[in-house]
């Protein structure tokens, strides 16, 4: 049959259709911190679930930054729901107060608790796209009755009752270029561009040592290469930034509430005073220039001026941002600016908060028109870099109890840290010692309102990666 634009569509009968959503599993999408504590909330509330981990292992994002140290120790690290299931099972805690690698998180924590899940958890399945069984994006009529269909890279396909995106951003950083696009010639110079938190002291050491390093970008995870760059003799180091001052990027020394971050605010601050990383202020990438064996980099501002660094390997710490592609045939409704929902955005955006400042949310700040369908964890907060590990456990707690249909426990949304922040200094300066220079990267920073001596995340940048 035909209608005057065309074909009409046949509607499904539900009993047609394969499988009822109530007897397919939730489909958790990344088997990160935040991916794995929703599966550890599913369980404890039996709900059947599948994770899809893209990666060959549980935490493979994690793993690319192995080597770096959180600012958070053990105690703010775990899922409150995936700590019940994993003692249950004679796991023992590690103490409490240490601050983790992310390769300790993944082997003390996250490969446990994805051993528990058994074959629940699938690695090496790489979502390709979202859409509901039947259904594109515009068609409404039975469509909240519809199981959601997951396409796999592979090409094979799985049906879910509701979906949870804990995909992250890290695999999408964003450019160099100043404006928010590639900036000229930067496709080209791909292999001599590397982005956050390079393992400069470790595998990475030959790529670094005694070339002149340009790192890009005013956050953690530039402060944490910095000064990994600054261990290495003979290697000059160039830090370029927008800003027209580092005084955000050095955070609040000793009066920061993190000690462990605010020790490398010190530090950087101490290597930019000495010279031995010089520092490039007013720096907008413009375009990228290949010169012999180096690279010029330009930058452009905003008034036309222009100045230049030529330098053999560059660092892009420029920050993350997420990637909707997947769920392109299901209705979302996004901030046009940040990216994350509509209801979530005032609420993170990074012009008006900082980490600590972000109040507690959950699964209504997270839904979308799409019923069932919600991203967790940092990508749920699109370009806001104000995400913190502890946020995106309550936001898995919440989203799983409205799954179950329990909304009084899906509202009751909270975060229950102390008020002095959730380091001690004495911990901080005691294991650096034994360890090295506590770090971090973004989603391993906790804390709660932050007295921070100079600007905070409200500059731009921001105060978890």
């Amino acid at each position: 049959m035909s209608g005057c634009c065309g074909p009409t569509a046949v509607e499904l009968e539900p009993s047609r259709q394969a499988g009822q959503p109530g007897d397919l599993p939730v489909v958790v999408i990344g088997a990160g911190p935040i991916g794995l504590a929703a599966a550890a909330h599913l369980a404890e509330r039996g709900l059947d679930f599948v994770v899809l981990e893209a990666g060959e292992q549980a935490g493979a994002s994690v793993a690319q930054w192995g080597h770096v140290r959180v600012f958070s120790p053990w105690k703010y690290n775990v899922d409150s729901a995936a700590r019940r299931l994993l003692e249950a099972d004679g796991w023992s805690a590690p103490d409490p107060d240490w601050l983790p690698t992310g390769a300790e998180l993944i082997e003390d924590y996250l490969a446990p608790l994805a051993k528990l899940f058994g074959d629940r958890v699938r690695t090496g399945a790489r979502v390709s796209a979202i859409s509901r069984l039947g259904y594109d994006r515009v068609r409404t009529a039975g469509r909240d009755a519809a199981p959601f269909l997951i396409r796999l890279a592979d090409g094979s396909e799985l049906h879910a009752r509701a979906v949870i995106d804990a995909s992250g951003t890290y695999t999408t950083p964003n450019v160099l270029g100043a404006s928010g696009l590639p900036a000229h010639g930067e496709a080209g110079a791909a292999d001599l561009v590397d982005h956050a938190l390079p393992d400069v002291l470790g595998t990475d050491r030959d790529r670094y040592a005694g070339k002149h390093v340009l790192v890009v970008g005013a956050g953690h995870s530039a402060a944490t290469t910095l000064l990994a760059l600054a261990q290495l003799e003979d290697t000059p180091i160039t830090w370029a930034i927008r800003a027209g001052n580092a005084s955000r990027a050095y955070g609040g020394g000793e009066a920061d509430a993190l000690p462990a971050r605010g020790a490398l605010g010190t530090r950087l601050h101490a290597h930019a005073t000495s010279g031995r990383i010089r520092l490039v202020t007013g720096f907008f990438t413009h375009a990228i220039e290949r010169d012999g064996e180096q690279m010029r980099v330009i930058s452009r501002d905003p008034s036309g001026h222009e100045q230049s660094v030529t330098a053999d390997q560059i660092v892009s710490a420029t920050g993350y941002r997420p990637d909707h592609t997947i769920a392109g045939e299901l209705r979302l409704d996004l901030d046009p600016i940040l990216g994350s929902t509509r209801a979530l955005a005032p609420l993170i955006d990074p012009n008006a908060h900082s980490c600590g400042t972000v109040p507690p949310h959950g699964a209504e700040e997270l839904a979308h028109p799409e019923d069932g369908y919600y991203a967790v964890g940092v990508k749920s907060y699109g370009r806001a870099p104000t995400f913190l590990l502890a946020t995106g456990y309550e936001q898995a707690r919440s989203v799983v109890a409205a799954l179950a249909g329990d909304w009084e426990a899906a509202r009751d949304v909270q975060l229950d840290l102390p008020e002095t922040g959730v380091c001690s200094s004495s911990l901080a300066e005691a294991q650096e010692q034994r360890a090295g220079l506590a770090t971090g990267v973004s989603g391993g920073l906790l804390g709660t309102p932050l007295p921070l001596a100079t600007a905070g995340a409200s500059q731009g940048g921001g105060c978890c990666g």
